[in-house]
């Protein structure tokens, strides 16, 4: 039964790893070159704002999915996949319209403080803060903390 959640496991892992390999053919970003070169003197890109926010939503999503698979077979509690599931909601929900207001400025904000809100939008950054945590969990739980 352990082989079939390590399986279980490193397939989440790879579906987050090739929902990053592939983001040039899957998903419609053109901050993907802006970003890159890091320069801010680069041209502005063009874009559709409705493409693009679709586009970071089916990434989300895929980035959720993978990352609930990873924290269910992980710890093997549905009720802290639910968990994880909601805080990584949560903050994609606090950090998602920071970025938007970013681009619809141009950046003014900052291009620093622009590159790493765009990280917790199309990265799952969080879940390497939430499998700590539920580590933690367990060992405060097991050892009655």
């Amino acid at each position: 039964m352990k082989i079939i959640n390590w399986l279980f496991i490193i397939a989440g892992i790879s579906g987050l790893i090739g929902v990053r390999a592939l983001e040039n053919q899957i998903f419609y970003d053109p901050f993907l070159d802006y970003f890159h070169e890091a320069n801010k003197n680069m041209v502005f890109p063009d874009f559709d704002w409705g493409k693009l926010i679709v586009n970071y939503l089916f990434r989300f999503i895929l980035n959720l999915l993978f990352s609930c698979v990873v924290i269910h077979f992980w710890f093997k509690n549905k009720k802290w996949k639910v968990q994880g599931g909601a805080l990584i909601l949560i903050i994609f929900g606090i950090t998602f319209p920071i970025y938007l207001y970013c681009i619809y400025t141009h950046f003014e904000i900052g291009y620093l403080f622009s590159f790493y809100m765009r990280r917790f939008v199309i990265q799952p950054l969080i879940l390497l803060l939430i499998i700590p945590m539920f580590y933690y969990r367990r060992y405060t739980l097991d050892n009655d903390i």
